[in-house]
């Protein structure tokens, strides 16, 4: 499953392809027909993410909400000449055309694709964690849950209701990091401890944006740093 820098990299995607321009959407696989009709035609205001979650903003306080779950694709491709018919299962299909500037982007296999209320919206901010990629998220929310929590600090990083956007991968490298067990009890951790986690994901995920993949090799682990050679062909760090 995509995890959280995944979605807000997708968010800046389209919000730089199709921000303050007038959309035509529609359902070629026919499952969104309805709500599409709903937005056809006007400008898509913005995209942001909390967590897994992606609220794509039109007018009048409408958002397409989508969660992508395991087998979620959303394909956004701007500069084209011309849009192609659409290939396959696409459950929403965004166009946009300015005279010579075409854009469009497919969704396929999402597990949620809704148009929802500012109210909905916000429904799902409030029983999601604090997002370390949204700005002005507290940590301290997630740890009042962690630190009054037996259950195992593993399974709590995967808590969307606690932290949210953390996935397997994120969760795995940032106990290693921090060598913490991943069975050890929530409430055994330190607030020093969870801070220091907590930054350490802000800082990770964010370059997780700026790159579209999950790093997490310390420099001074890099081949160079370590007097190895490095990785021939493209590695997996």
């Amino acid at each position: 499953m995509p995890e959280g820098h995944t979605l807000h990299r997708l968010a800046d995607e389209i919000s730089a392809t199709f921000a303050g321009r007038v959309v035509r959407a529609g359902s070629p696989q026919g499952r969104f027909a309805d709500s599409a009709a709903l937005v056809d035609g006007q400008v898509l205001v913005g995209a942001e993410a909390w967590g897994k979650h992606l609220f794509i903003g039109f007018p009048d306080d409408r958002f397409v909400h989508v969660h992508l779950g395991l087998y979620g694709k959303f394909d956004v491709h701007s500069g084209v000449e011309h849009v192609p018919e659409a290939v396959g299962q696409v459950r929403l299909r965004l166009v946009a055309a300015d005279r010579d500037r075409h854009a469009y982007a497919d969704l396929r296999g999402a597990t949620t694709c809704e148009l929802v209320t500012r109210e909905q919206r916000q429904a799902v901010f409030d029983r999601s964690g604090p997002d370390p990629l949204r700005e002005h998220a507290d940590p301290m929310l997630a740890w009042e849950r962690i630190r009054r929590s037996k259950a195992p600090i593993g399974g709590l990083l995967m808590d969307q209701s606690v932290l949210a956007g953390v996935g397997n991968v994120y969760r795995a490298e940032l106990l290693f990091r921090h060598r913490m067990h991943p069975l050890r009890p929530g409430h055994t951790l330190r607030v020093g401890q969870w801070r220091a986690m907590w930054d350490d994901l802000v800082e990770l995920m964010r370059e997780g944006v700026r790159t579209g993949r999950i790093d997490t090799v310390r420099p001074e682990h890099l081949p160079e740093a370590m007097g190895r050679p490095p990785a021939q062909g493209r590695p997996r760090r």
